[in-house]
């Protein structure tokens, strides 16, 4: 069946086949979630890591092999040294638990007392209420710890893979770009070749211009905190920045340990809202300043498809799907916009509302 024949079937048989084939790559991709995943963050670091490859091969004379493995080792290098630094703070983290443990049972008994005191409402009722919480923060039992080590193991099969994955995406990439180019009719090629190499460019402008957005919310979370004398002051800085790429449910995410970590590590319990009037300044600066300045307008999504796309890749493919999420959308919305029959699809991905219009308009023109 040709696209004319289709577009003559019944509206309801149309929409039939749309769910359906929405509903059967959901399953795909759900199904596939373990080869599938890997690949994609490979994907993006190929890209990311591509210029540095280049440079190696045609600069320093190394071969293609050479180059990249050279490549994925200084990317893998810095990754292990954020690695390093976040273990080496949960170990202390992990040395300092009794007291952590006695600290958050204290905060919240004067935290009892306070509600008790303005809102009339006995500790026992209250205690019903958070026990359960805080046994589970503070107590950890044997089935936590063995689940929390087997997805320790399952993240660095993950990761392994993930660079094994990048690797051979550096090293066989004129043959990835060739094979993409030839799926497509011959008349085709010459906009599919447009398509990637645009992709690849605004993809690694917009991978690095996220990675100097979280170095400087990470910096500026660590300074801040390390002058108010909060306890972990990098290991908080470090997972807001991490954190912070996935939209609004990151920082909010980070806010909850970091408010945490606060009020088991410091004996004055108001130290807890300076470090929220903290994350508040932060993330309001992020994304009015460093978001629009750093990362640029190239690939700009709207708010509400931001937050569903979040929501729909954490059913997925759970927190790499939300990582992922942003990413995916912003590889579709670049070829939404070069792909004239799914140019309404871009717009409604937009969020610059006057090159939104202005697309929309040459859409009624074309017509």
């Amino acid at each position: 069946m040709d696209l004319k024949t289709f577009t003559r079937l019944p509206f309801y048989i149309k929409l039939a086949c749309v769910l359906f084939s929405l509903l059967a790559l959901g399953f795909l991709v759900i199904l596939g979630k373990e080869i599938l995943a890997p690949l994609v963050f490979s994907s993006l670091f190929a890209i990311l890591l591509m210029p540095l490859a280049t440079f190696f091969e045609r600069w320093l004379r190394l071969p293609r092999g050479a180059a990249s493995m050279v490549s994925v080792i200084l990317f893998l290098s810095v990754i292990g040294l954020i690695i390093y630094v976040i273990g080496s703070q949960i170990a202390a983290l992990v040395k300092d638990w009794p007291a952590f443990q006695a600290q958050i049972s204290h905060s919240l008994w004067n935290f009892r007392g306070w509600v008790y005191e303005h809102f009339n409402i006995t500790r026992s009722k209250q205690l019903k209420v958070v026990n359960s919480a805080a046994s589970k923060v503070t107590s950890p039992d044997a089935a936590l710890v063995s689940s929390t080590l087997l997805s320790l193991s399952s993240i660095l099969l993950f990761l392994v893979f993930t660079f094994i994955y990048t690797f051979f995406f550096l090293l066989y990439r004129r043959l990835i770009l060739k094979f993409l180019e030839s799926v497509f009719l011959e008349e085709n090629k010459a906009r599919v070749h447009e398509i990637i190499e645009h992709v690849q460019v605004i993809i690694r402008q917009y991978i690095t211009g996220l990675l100097i957005e979280m170095t400087i919310v990470a910096t500026a979370v660590s300074v801040t905190l390390s002058i108010m004398g909060i306890q972990y002051a990098i290991l908080l800085g470090l997972i807001t920045g991490i954190f912070n790429l996935i939209p609004y449910f990151g920082i909010f995410s980070a806010l909850v340990i970091s408010a945490t970590v606060t009020l088991g590590t410091m004996p004055d319990g108001s130290m807890v809202i300076y470090v929220l009037v903290t994350f508040v300044v932060v993330h309001l600066v992020d994304s009015n300043v460093l978001l629009p300045m750093v990362v640029g307008s190239k690939v700009r999504i709207n708010a509400l498809v931001t937050v569903i796309g979040v929501v729909i890749g954490e059913m997925l493919w759970g927190i790499s799907g939300m990582f992922l999420s942003i990413p995916v959308i912003a590889v579709l919305k670049i070829i939404f916009d070069r792909v004239d029959s799914l140019k309404p699809w871009g717009i409604i991905l937009g969020d610059e509302e006057k090159k939104q219009e202005r697309l929309a308009k040459k859409l009624k023109v074309a017509k």
